[in-house]
């Protein structure tokens, strides 16, 4: 699976409200904030543009799937099952 960013690309300072007990916990376990936030990010990106793909996409994917409906597979005919 490929990476949705450019992870050589320069940090950027960020100012966030987080839950302030959560924040505790996790400095007191010594969790990487940026690295942990960084790999929720990326998994929000890959799901949004999975998300936006099929939106934009569903169209003509029904479409081609009714064409296989009505008229089959190319490959049909060279299946052995």
């Amino acid at each position: 699976m490929h990476q949705v960013f450019d992870s050589n690309a320069p940090k950027k300072p960020t100012n966030l409200s987080i839950n302030s007990g959560l924040l505790a916990e996790a400095r007191q376990l010594k969790i990487n904030l940026s690295a942990t936030l960084e790999r929720a990010l990326e998994k929000e990106v890959r799901t949004a543009r999975r998300n936006k793909w099929l939106d934009e996409n569903k169209k003509g994917m029904e479409t081609c799937n009714k064409l296989a409906s009505r008229h089959g597979l190319f490959a049909d005919k060279y299946r052995i099952f």
